[in-house]
C-alpha cells in the first residue's frame, strides 16, 4: 500500500477547470479529476496555514482551543501513527512555516522530511546591504518596507534576487525531490509521501513563461503581493495581481501534470492512492475583499477542492461526490486506508466508505478561526 499526498497552499477551487468551466488553463487537474473522485463539498476546518495543517494530522479542530502553534505531545499524528506502524513517511516541502516558532513538531512527526529553501519570507540568503535603490525601482510601493530588515516582504524581496530560472522556484524543486523519491521507491512497499508546497500562497511569482499569454493594462512595477484588507487598488492593479495568481496558479497545474505523467508511465495507478487538496482559498478581490483571515470567510475562502484515487476500486474514477467532508477527514482517510484505526480523539471519518455507500458524513460542518468568526455549514447554507 502506497499513497501521495498532494499538499498545495491557497488553491481556490473557482480557478479550476474541473470545479469551474469557464476556466481552460489547468488541464492536469482535469486530468486528474478524471482519474479520481471529485469532491463537490469540501470544507475547510481551522484557518489559516498552520492550524489546518494540525486540523489534518490530529484529525480534529483545534481552533475553538488554540491558534497557530506548534503540535502538542498529546496529539494524535496519522504521519507519527504511520511510523509506529511500519509505514514509512516522508515530507517533501517548501513551506517555511513548520520550521518557524509555532510551526514545530510538525515535520519531525515524519519518519523523514526534504525543505526546500526560498518561499516568501523565508529567512534563506544572506545578504547584508541588499541592493535598496533596484528594490524601490522593481517593485510596487504596497509590496514591502525595503527599510525595515525584520519585513517579510524584505526578505522576498532579497530571495528573488537568487530565482532567476524555472529551475530555481521552490515549487519546481519540491516536485523534483517528489519524482526521485517516486523513482527510488517505486518498487517498495508500505510508504506514504506528502508533497507540499507553498504555491500558489500569495506572494504571486511564477516562472515567466506560465504569465506571457496572460495580458493586462498595468504597466507599473512589479505587483504580485495583495494586502490582507479591502480592495483600494485600481482595476488595472487588481487584474495585475489576479494574472500573476492565474500564472501561478499554471504552474502548479504543469507540476501535478509531472507527476501524473509519472503515475501512467510506472503504473502507479494499480497499487498507489492519490490525494490531493488544499488549506484553504484564497480572495482575489470578490467581494471587495483580498486574503484571508480578515475578511469573513466566504465560499472563496471555506469551500476548497478535494480528490481523491484509490487503487483498491479502480472503477471508481470520473465522478463526483456530494457527501459533505472537510480538512479533518485526511487523516483518518489515509490511516484507514494503510488498515490503521483512527485514534478516539479523532473527529474526522475515512471519506472512502461514505463514498462507496452513499450515505452523509456528517450533519454540518464546523469551522472557523481561533479568537475570531465560527462557522458551521450543512452543505448548502452558511449560519
Amino acid at each position: 500500500m502506497k499513497t501521495v499526498f498532494l499538499l498545495f497552499d491557497s488553491l481556490n477551487k473557482r480557478m479550476l477547470s474541473s470545479y469551474n468551466k469557464e476556466v481552460n488553463y489547468t488541464p492536469n487537474f482535469d486530468r486528474l479529476a478524471k482519474k479520481s473522485i471529485t469532491f463537490d463539498n469540501h470544507y475547510i476546518g481551522s484557518m489559516p496555514c498552520m492550524p489546518a495543517r494540525r486540523d489534518m494530522q490530529s484529525g480534529r479542530l483545534s481552533f475553538l482551543h488554540r491558534s497557530w502553534g506548534p503540535l502538542e505531545p498529546f496529539d494524535n499524528s496519522f504521519p507519527e501513527i504511520l511510523r509506529n506502524n511500519k509505514i514509512y513517511s516522508h515530507l517533501i516541502t517548501d513551506h517555511y512555516h513548520y520550521f518557524e516558532d509555532g510551526g514545530a513538531s510538525y515535520h519531525n512527526r515524519f519518519y523523514s522530511w526534504d525543505f526546500i529553501r526560498g518561499q516568501e519570507s523565508d529567512p534563506w540568503k544572506a545578504m547584508v546591504q541588499p541592493p535598496l535603490d533596484k528594490f524601490k525601482e522593481k517593485f510596487h510601493k504596497s509590496q514591502l518596507n525595503i527599510l525595515d530588515r525584520e519585513s517579510g516582504r524584505y526578505r522576498y524581496a532579497v530571495n528573488s534576487e537568487f530565482i532567476k530560472e524555472e529551475k530555481d522556484f521552490p515549487s519546481v524543486k519540491c516536485f523534483n525531490s517528489a519524482l526521485n523519491f517516486l523513482q527510488t521507491n517505486k518498487n517498495a512497499d508500505d510508504w506514504f509521501l506528502q508533497l507540499e508546497t507553498f504555491d500558489p500562497h500569495e506572494p504571486f511569482f511564477a516562472p515567466e513563461r506560465f504569465r506571457e499569454k496572460i495580458k493586462t493594462k498595468y504597466r507599473g512595477p512589479r505587483l504580485d503581493w495583495p494586502q490582507y484588507e479591502r480592495v483600494t487598488e485600481s482595476d488595472e492593479e487588481v487584474q495585475e495581481l489576479k494574472a500573476n495568481y492565474i500564472a501561478l496558479i499554471a504552474l502548479c497545474d504543469h507540476l501535478l501534470g509531472n507527476v501524473l505523467d509519472y503515475f501512467d508511465q510506472n503504473n502507479l495507478w494499480d497499487d498507489t492512492a492519490l490525494i490531493l487538496t488544499t488549506d484553504h482559498g484564497f480572495m482575489l478581490g470578490e467581494h471587495d475583499w483580498w486574503a484571508k483571515v480578515v475578511t469573513p470567510f466566504f465560499q472563496e475562502i471555506a469551500h476548497i477542492p478535494f480528490w481523491a484515487y484509490d487503487p483498491r476500486k479502480p472503477k471508481e474514477v470520473n465522478k463526483k461526490s456530494d457527501v459533505l467532508a472537510q480538512t479533518i477527514d485526511l487523516g483518518p482517510t489515509i490511516l484507514d486506508y494503510f488498515d490503521i484505526p483512527s485514534t478516539e480523539d479523532m473527529q474526522g471519518k475515512a471519506i472512502f466508505d461514505f463514498v462507496e455507500d452513499d450515505i452523509a458524513i456528517r450533519k454540518a460542518s464546523l469551522y472557523g478561526v481561533m479568537g475570531g468568526q465560527v462557522n458551521v455549514t450543512d452543505g448548502q447554507y452558511v449560519y
